[in-house]
């Protein structure tokens, strides 16, 4: 089954258009579980991190609008013409994403300078700390379901967009053991370093996706 998924070998034409559209509409829905997930982490984690002043919380949640746009993107490309047949809609579609990662990662690598330049000190969140724990299981799983899926379908940009979802889980992490340190033991530098990591790791994933997108293709 797993081959059929992947390849269509051995199945009849109907056969593999049927498990297309299986698969198309399994990447649907997690690309919206991606997004419903990503919206109430935007919200809980900028408010909450505006609320302890801590900026890798708001760094965090601003990646979260970030992964909510890529999954839009994701869906939009979704939606239309396979990537054989449209490389230019592929093209944008990795573009996008691109922009928007290199956008978030600038911003979020200039605050975190200034943040430790100024000494900014935030206050440990216990809220924020039971959220980000949650949602490193939520997008680790999340993750791995869209890189199959991804693979199986052959679409770049859910492929691409899964290893946003690995990274945020990975960032998640991050920002979790940074906050556990600033409350525990009061190394309020792991704060914004940890927001300057997440800067780091979005402008090499703007890098990548803006090279990742097809060759050949008419620039968008």
């Amino acid at each position: 089954m797993a081959v059929d998924e992947r390849s269509g070998e051995g199945a009849t034409p109907e056969g593999q258009d049927r498990v297309a559209q299986q698969l198309s509409r399994r990447a649907r829905r997690l690309e919206y579980a991606t997004t419903s997930w990503n919206s109430l982490e935007a919200v809980v984690a900028i408010s909450t991190g505006l609320a302890s002043h801590s900026l890798a919380l708001v760094a965090f949640g601003l990646d979260s609008c970030v992964e909510v746009l890529a999954s839009v993107v994701v869906l939009w490309h979704l939606g239309g013409a396979p990537e054989e047949a449209d490389p230019a809609r592929t093209q944008r579609a990795m573009r996008l994403i691109a922009v928007a990662f290199g956008v978030l990662g600038a911003y979020l690598v200039v605050e975190s300078v200034r943040s430790a330049v100024t000494r900014s000190v935030s206050e440990p969140s216990g809220v924020g700390i039971v959220f980000m724990a949650a949602t490193v299981v939520m997008m680790f799983g999340l993750a791995r379901g869209k890189r199959r899926t991804g693979l199986a379908l052959d679409s770049r940009p859910l492929v691409a967009n899964a290893s946003m979802t690995m990274l945020d889980g990975c960032l998640a992490t991050g920002v979790l053991v940074a906050l556990v340190l600033d409350r525990l033991v009061g190394w309020w530098w792991a704060d914004p370093v940890a927001a300057g990591i997440v800067g780091l790791i979005a402008l090499n994933e703007a890098r990548e996706n803006w090279a990742a997108a097809p060759p050949g293709a008419p620039d968008a």
